[in-house]
Formats: structure tokens, C-alpha cells, sequence
């Protein structure tokens, strides 16, 4: 079991791999920065009216972890808009919010289920379904890995679940679950309140990247500041009862 660690900035998942605060994955030997689930662009796609902040927020929060960590690349791993079909200007913002990254460091865009048939490519422009990097394959997740490929490598990285810790009142923090083949990286996306780790619909999702046993599994959560290592998934609900 992983043994607990102290809140901090950068809390290690497993060996080279990290979790970094305010819910980004850092790989440490390629210095790679993953972000799962941005979606840009949701005011627009969802219709409402609401200002149009989130893509422009969320790039500048990239932006500044990937000037911290030196990194030599960012991978955004699917549901990088939340729907292909943006307004002009919102379609405008975002790919404006992707030079940003591309300036910074190499970019990689992973297609997910949010990109839709045509892989985001009006916006978005050349996207990939997987990527490998440090022996791990990197997913967007709504659909299995192809075993064959993830029987070779050490495991699979992805999005897609929007895992988070509840806290009560309604109140929820992003989330890293890690175990020795599967990582899930939280949604950076400010409109997501999350799937709940402890919640057999989380688990079972994990089952379609091999071995997801709760006390082999550890649960990271994050604030905009700090990393919080919350130990094995199987102690959890106890944990969240005895601070009732």
C-alpha cells in the first residue's frame, strides 16, 4: 500500500510520475505536462449565458505550470472543447488558447469523446487517439485500451471520469486515483463537480484498464495550491465518515 505522504505542490503517484497541483500530471523523465478535460469553449456549447472565461482561465493555469516545471511538452488528454461545434468567436478563443501552448512547449492533443466524429479538426486541427510516453499509454478513456497494447507498457494514463474526493455540503476537490497500472487524472474544467472515487460507477470504469482493487489503489486530491494524499481508496469511506 502507498505509504501516506505530506500535502504538498508535487505528490508522487508512482515512480516518475507525479500529481501537481491544481490537477495537473507531471511525467518526470520526459518532463511531460498532462491535462485531462479542459473543455473549451463550454459557455459556448452549452448555450448559456454565460461570459466566456473558462478557456482563457484555464491556459493561463498551463501556462504557468508549464513555466514552473520547464516542461518540454503538454499532452491534453481529450475533451478538449466541449463540443466541435463552437460559435466563430468561441472556435477563435480556443484556438487561440492553443497557440498559447504550443509557444510554450510541444503540444499534443488526444481525442476524446467531446471531439466527436470529426476528432475536433476544425478547431483543433491534427489530434491522435493514443500517445506513449515514459512506458505509459496516455488515453482519453471512454473507451478500453487495446490489451495488447497495454499488456506492453506499464499501464494507462487517463481522462475522461472526472474523478473527485467529496467533502460535504455538496463540496467536492479534483482528484488523482493511482494504482500500479492505472492512473486517472482529474478534469481541469471548472464546471465539473466530478465523479465521486469511492462510487462503484468510478471503479468499475477503471476495470477496463486491467486490476482495480480499492486497497491497491490511492486517491491524491487537489486544491489550486497544494497536492493532498488521502491513502488507499479502500480506507476512504471511513476516513469521509469520521469527519462527519
Amino acid at each position: 500500500m502507498k505509504k501516506p505522504q505530506a500535502a504538498s505542490r508535487l505528490v508522487e503517484l508512482t515512480p516518475g510520475i507525479s500529481a501537481l497541483a491544481p490537477g495537473l500530471l507531471w511525467l518526470h523523465d520526459s518532463r511531460t505536462l498532462v491535462a485531462a478535460d479542459v473543455h473549451f469553449g463550454y459557455e459556448n456549447a452549452i448555450g448559456a449565458a454565460l461570459p466566456a472565461w473558462s478557456t482563457a482561465e484555464t491556459a493561463s493555469t498551463i501556462l504557468v505550470a508549464i513555466e514552473e516545471m520547464r516542461a518540454r511538452e503538454t499532452i491534453l488528454l481529450g475533451d478538449v472543447v466541449h463540443s466541435s461545434r463552437l460559435s466563430e468567436g468561441a472556435s477563435a478563443r480556443v484556438r487561440s488558447a492553443l497557440e498559447s501552448l504550443r509557444d510554450a512547449a510541444a503540444l499534443t492533443i488526444v481525442a476524446g469523446n467531446h471531439e466527436g466524429k470529426s476528432r475536433g479538426a476544425a478547431i483543433l486541427g491534427e489530434t491522435v487517439e493514443t500517445a506513449e510516453r515514459d512506458g505509459w499509454l496516455l488515453l482519453h478513456g471512454d473507451k478500453p485500451a487495446d490489451p495488447f497494447e497495454l499488456a506492453r507498457l506499464r499501464g494507462a494514463i487517463i481522462g475522461h471520469l472526472h474523478p473527485s474526493l467529496p467533502l460535504g455540503a455538496r463540496a467536492t476537490a479534483p482528484a488523482f486515483v493511482a494504482g500500479p497500472r492505472i492512473i486517472a487524472v482529474p478534469a481541469m474544467t471548472p464546471y465539473s463537480s466530478g465523479l465521486n472515487v469511492t462510487s462503484r460507477a468510478c471503479l468499475k470504469a477503471l476495470t477496463m484498464f486491467g486490476e482495480a482493487n480499492p486497497s491497491e489503489l490511492h486517491v491524491v486530491a487537489a486544491t489550486a495550491e497544494l497536492c493532498y494524499p488521502f491513502g488507499a481508496l479502500s480506507e476512504l469511506p471511513k476516513i469521509l465518515s469520521s469527519t462527519k
